[in-house]
């Protein structure tokens, strides 16, 4: 039997496993997608074994294997591989089909404790002291540029084009007034404080106006841009996703899996719906966050839209952005059949 990349999900064994050893290309024995390289789960063996043997131990109240694994780390994530065929594969893998049966837990035990300190961080931040903080040390901030710097966004064609919407009252609004706002104009948002510009911008044009929220009826402009491709932007989308436990050192595996539910947040922080009349004290953890990375020399952040299917960049130097072009679009219906998702239908 045969397994492909895509089983796993993950690009440090596609980089150091499948480009490597695949001798053939065909159809994937488990996920079913084909003409992809191809190698026999045993070579996996290795990998495997020494990221269970570090992060996990046997004991009848945790999970089985192939859930820890899925849950903890995104693994197993193509839409074909079920609870079966992930604990199929695994076993392959092992070269046991009884270890997959056991229930395991986290050899990590407090994983809990970097998610009470960011809480505590912000509830500080929004309702005690805003520039002499009590709760953060220089330590942990360097902590926290450190665990961000494993996502950076490796995975984003940058030569795709992005979008940023404007309502508008009679014609397009000009290419050149389409980017960020006047220092004097710039209010909070989710990245950048009152009176500090970035320019936002969404992957889609639905995303991008789903963005300012447009009323059935609204006319906006639609600008779409280019950017820097050789920009270093840290992406919070999916921390799980983004970052491979396949590492050498021990050491890093651990502090990675006791950090990983606090990654997380990180990208929960800059995707939750907030309302506006709450933004201003809302947005001042998100904003932090990213004067730390912009501090640390990175362009930008992505991060999932919290009212579209696509997702935003908000770009620390809108010159890194070139814009291209405009158009005009009428908003002829909006429906929130989700808390997250706003359908627009529009025409031009």
């Amino acid at each position: 039997m045969f397994c492909c990349e895509h089983c796993i999900g993950d690009r440090q064994l596609t980089a150091q496993v499948f480009r490597i050893y695949s001798t053939r290309k065909g159809k994937c024995d488990f996920c079913g997608d084909d003409n992809i390289d191809l190698i026999e789960p045993k070579e996996l063996r290795d990998k495997f074994e020494s990221l269970i043997s570090t992060l996990y131990k046997q004991d009848d109240s945790g999970r089985r294997l192939s859930l820890c694994l899925k849950e903890d780390w995104d693994l197993f994530n193509h839409q074909a591989m079920d609870d079966a065929r992930s604990q199929r594969l695994l076993a392959e893998i092992l070269d046991d089909g009884q270890i997959v049966r056991k229930a395991f837990i986290s050899v990590v035990d407090d994983q809990q404790e970097p998610l009470d300190k960011w809480k505590q961080f912000k509830d500080e931040l929004k309702n005690q002291n805003r520039f002499f903080l009590k709760s953060r040390s220089k330590e942990d901030n360097e902590l926290l540029v450190e665990l961000v710097g494993h996502l950076t966004s490796k995975s984003i064609d940058l030569t795709l084009k992005w979008y940023r919407a404007r309502v508008n009252h009679h014609e397009a609004i000009p290419l050149n007034q389409m980017g960020a706002p006047p220092r004097a104009l710039a209010s909070h948002g989710r990245a950048n404080p009152t009176g500090i510009p970035y320019l936002y911008v969404a992957s889609d044009i639905d995303t991008a106006i789903s963005e300012i929220r447009p009323h059935t009826g609204a006319t906006v402009t639609v600008a779409e841009f280019l950017v820097d491709e050789s920009l270093d932007l840290i992406d919070l989308r999916n921390p799980k996703s983004a970052i491979s436990p396949f590492l050498d050192d021990e050491d890093k595996i651990l502090h990675l899996s006791k950090n990983l539910i606090f990654l997380s947040e990180l990208g929960i922080e800059l995707t939750r719906p907030v309302l506006p009349h709450v933004a201003a004290t809302e947005y001042l953890p998100s904003q932090y966050l990213c004067e730390l990375i912009k501090d640390a020399g990175y362009h930008g952040v992505v991060y999932n839209s919290s009212v579209g299917n696509g997702m935003n960049l908000a770009l620390f130097d809108q010159s890194k952005a070139r814009g291209i072009s405009v158009c005009k679009r009428l908003i002829i219906h909006t429906q929130l059949h989700h808390p997250r998702h706003q359908v627009l239908k529009v025409i031009t």
